[in-house]
């Protein structure tokens, strides 16, 4: 298993896979550690199109994604990578979706276990009443994303 770092407005990516593709990324206020040196070739690319993200010049990832879950909640995952660019949607929706609107507590929690941050994006996912409900990286920076997402944030990167 590979490891890499990447610097955002948001603190540091800590990012995890290899050959069969990602498995985490997530992101810490911790500085990038002293002892790394250099981006490993499996996760440059996925290094690569986070930077773009946040230099404005990405919008969609193609990435190979691996991620370790029960298939409920690689199916809420998987359906997350739907929700498109600068969009929102409710939990009761993303329930919908999946096929169960009755499993929304399920669907959250889910949610909240995605082990890829931004790239699944799980900060799309808002409460019924248009409320920032849950997010494990804090809610300023789900605030943050979504707004940067529909470019309230673009001329104020770096």
């Amino acid at each position: 298993m590979s490891v890499a770092y990447l610097q955002t407005p948001l603190g540091t990516a800590y990012i995890e896979g290899d050959a069969d593709g990602l498995q985490i990324v997530s992101i810490t206020n911790d500085s990038i550690p002293s002892d790394f040196v250099s981006i490993p070739d499996d996760l440059a690319i996925g290094v690569q199109q986070l930077a773009d993200y946040f230099a404005g010049k990405r919008t969609v990832f193609d990435l190979k994604l691996n991620p370790k879950g029960t298939e409920f909640q690689k199916r809420v995952w998987e359906e997350l990578l739907n929700v498109p660019f600068g969009r929102t949607m409710s939990y009761l929706e993303l329930s919908r979706r999946i096929g169960d609107e009755k499993a929304i507590r399920a669907v959250a929690a889910a949610n909240g276990k995605n082990p890829i941050w931004l790239i699944v994006p799980c900060h799309r996912i808002i409460g019924s009443d248009g409320s920032l409900t849950g997010y494990a990286g804090g809610l300023w920076r789900k605030k943050w994303l979504i707004e940067f997402e529909k470019g309230g944030l673009q001329g104020n990167l770096f």
